[in-house]
């Protein structure tokens, strides 16, 4: 969005969903993920706009806190892409970020794997590459898994994505927050790396089964 653009945004206090997206500095695909998720406060007009409040976008953007880059890398042999899984770790310690990769990596499977290190950067890899796995974390900086997991349910952009909690939070404080929603798998921590690897493995055979039938 151009300085005048802002400054007319500003002047009227909401912007459309492509202003959001540049202010924000991402994909229009990203930002209507956070529509529908509520993150973004909308409305749309009699005409069937869609409007929104300024004052929730400058407010994702004090929540966006700085962390890992956001970064992707391919581990196992070469496979064609289209035959690839993509996966996506949610995770805000760094070491463990470190141990994901490189136990995922020993699998020797056809997965992308891609990092984030909050919700934020994780809905941004979302709209852009739309994973067929998620693993997260709950407690992290910013937008914390809870709320990423929840917008997600409530939008289109879950469709064809797995997703997997793992948490080192008991139950009760689990419940406290609300619980894991329904159709999310639920870990604990340390990291069951065998259960996820059975995860990985299943959603690569219901492809080559897909792929066949």
């Amino acid at each position: 969005m151009t300085d005048h653009g802002d400054a007319f945004a500003r002047s009227r206090n909401y912007c459309t969903t492509r202003e959001a997206a540049d202010r924000l500095g991402v994909s229009l695909r990203t930002a209507q993920l956070w529509v529908d998720g509520g993150i973004l406060e909308a409305w749309k007009t009699d005409g069937g706009h869609r409007r929104i409040s300024l004052d929730s976008v400058e407010k994702l953007l004090r929540e966006k806190s700085p962390g890992q880059p956001v970064s992707a890398a391919s581990v196992g042999s070469p496979t064609p892409s289209n035959e690839r899984l993509k996966l996506l770790v949610v995770e805000d310690d760094n070491v463990l970020l470190k141990l994901y990769r490189a136990r995922i990596s020993a699998w020797n499977m056809p997965i992308d794997v891609t990092t984030a290190s909050n919700g934020y950067e994780a809905l941004v890899l979302i709209g852009r590459e739309q994973p067929d796995l998620m693993i997260t974390d709950l407690l992290m900086p910013g937008i914390d898994g809870f709320k990423m997991v929840r917008t997600l349910l409530a939008s289109s952009f879950r469709e064809g994505m797995e997703i997997v909690v793992v948490t080192g939070m008991a139950e009760q404080d689990l419940a406290a927050d609300g619980g894991i929603p329904p159709g999310v798998r639920c870990l604990t921590k340390p990291v069951p790396f065998n259960e996820l690897k059975a995860v990985a493995e299943n959603l690569l055979g219901r492809r080559a089964a897909l792929g066949h039938s």
